[in-house]
């Protein structure tokens, strides 16, 4: 029989299962480490190619971009054709965008094969979720996004550390010429191993991509604007096309079946509750570890060999909490474990935040450590929720609203730390930690919202729905 049944199968077999798993954790390293992996090398890429900083900051921005606009698209197309054909399609063209972003010799064609490589980049990080949920039994689910929570949370921390170390031996374009082996090795793997998926039946919304486009591409820019001190009228003319197209937006998507914005998922509180949980979550990671560097430099005088040192805790906590929530989730609510995990993130915060001047590299890395073990903590759980509470026929949907939440959370964070250093130069760090401890606050309740039969109303339902799903077939 064809392969495509693997849907109805409970999981991939051994060894099929732990080689698809290592396709999409080498995928979503490489997508997630050129997220930050182009910053440090910034000054030396325009100075290279006699660039401006300002034209320069394309080279980020493009890549982030092309990622905005893309992920839900990507996400409902995965849906319609397969998530294994739409991860690696954008697994090749990141790869080839990789080359050329290798032999780019302006910075025309430098950001040009960035924004191809975002969306790459989106085509790997729109379904992985969803890859996951068909790759692993329901009953060890927790466990599979907790290898994926682990993965991006690393692979985001050590993005700056990766590319110090490739600029301490080799030239900028070694950047992005390293994902070159690394992509033709995951392509080999992801052809083999990835898990099959069966269509669905309904076409590809073409206008909703478009408005989708607009509304989290213009919104998501303006944020940034704004955060960066550009023209205030032009940050408002963004907002407000963004808000326009959202709300045409969400109209358009009320009247179908199967939404490429997934306000049907919405509609279920648990998983509406798991969104808000992680983008406040997100926005608060993104506060600290934007303005950590320049807060241990300014208030500690610690050197940038010290301070990558001193960050180090961070992933290396994250490691060890985020496979332990996987199992923990297996037999605890999700709502508990976040909540827990987000108190303990906005205590490492407001710790760090308020370190007497005299504090010592200990009394860093123990804060340190408390915080990415908050969040590592959390993180696992509230992803395995919102995967399991959307229908298997919509993992795309969800999915893709994992990834959007996150960039978006991410995007806001970091808007708010230039907002903070260009009003408040002196305790513009201290301010951003400390509002991060608001929004790990913030989040730690709509988590524990989840624990009330309103917020978990929906979950159940999926679980009946699932389990009649299997036994008909």
């Amino acid at each position: 029989m064809s392969t495509t049944i693997i849907e109805h199968a409970d999981g991939l077999p051994q060894p099929q299962r732990n080689w698809a798993i290592v396709t999409i954790a080498l995928g979503l390293v490489m997508a997630v480490i050129d997220g930050s992996i182009a910053n440090v090398a910034l000054p030396t890429i325009a100075k290279d190619l006699n660039a401006s900083p300002a034209f320069s900051i394309w080279i980020v921005n493009g890549y982030q971009l092309a990622i905005t606009i893309s992920l839900l698209p990507l996400a409902s197309l995965g849906e319609i054709i397969g998530y294994r054909r739409v991860y690696v399609a954008g697994l090749l063209l990141f790869t080839l965008a990789s080359l050329f972003c290798a032999l780019a010799h302006t910075l025309l064609l430098l950001t040009v094969a960035r924004i191809v490589q975002g969306f790459g980049a989106a085509g790997i990080l729109s379904v992985n979720a969803a890859l996951v949920r068909f790759t692993y039994p329901r009953a060890s689910l927790g466990r599979g996004i907790g290898v994926n929570a682990l993965v991006v949370a690393i692979s985001a921390a050590v993005g700056p550390t990766v590319a110090s170390v490739i600029l301490a031996v080799g030239t900028w374009p070694y950047l992005f010429a390293i994902n070159v082996p690394l992509g033709i090795v995951t392509l080999a793997l992801g052809l083999r191993y990835l898990p099959h998926t069966l269509p669905a039946v309904h076409a590809f919304d073409w206008q909703s991509a478009g408005l989708s486009a607009i509304a989290f591409g213009l919104g998501i820019a303006a944020i940034d604007s704004t955060g960066h001190g550009e023209a205030l009228y032009l940050s408002l003319i963004e907002f407000v096309i963004a808000a326009a197209a959202g709300v045409l937006l969400v109209y358009r998507q009320t009247h179908l079946p199967a939404p490429l914005l997934p306000v049907d998922l919405l509609r279920i509180p648990i998983f509406a509750l798991s969104i808000g949980t992680s983008i406040a979550s997100f926005c608060g990671q993104m506060l600290a570890f934007v303005s950590m560097p320049f807060y241990l430099e300014t208030h500690f005088g610690y050197s940038a060999v010290q301070i990558g040192l001193l960050i180090t805790p961070w992933p290396i906590a994250v490691a060890f909490a985020a496979p332990l929530a996987g199992r923990l989730v297996e037999r605890y609510p999700a709502g508990l474990l976040g909540g827990v995990g987000l108190l303990l993130f906005a205590a490492g915060l407001g710790a760090l935040a308020l370190m007497p001047a005299d504090a010592s590299a200990f009394d860093v890395v123990w804060r340190m450590a408390l915080a990415g073990a908050g969040f590592g903590l959390f993180q696992t759980p509230n992803n395995r929720t919102m995967i399991a509470a959307a229908p298997r026929e919509r993992s795309g949907g969800a999915s893709g609203m994992l990834g959007t939440a996150r960039l978006l959370g991410q995007t806001i964070g970091a808007a708010l730390v230039a907002l903070f250093l260009a009003r408040y130069p002196a305790e513009g760090t201290r301010i951003s930690l400390l509002v991060g401890v608001g929004f790990a606050m913030l989040g730690a309740v709509l988590s524990a919202l989840r624990l009330s039969p309103t917020g978990s109303r929906g979950a159940e339902r999926v679980r009946v729905h699932e389990s009649q799903r299997l036994k008909g077939e």
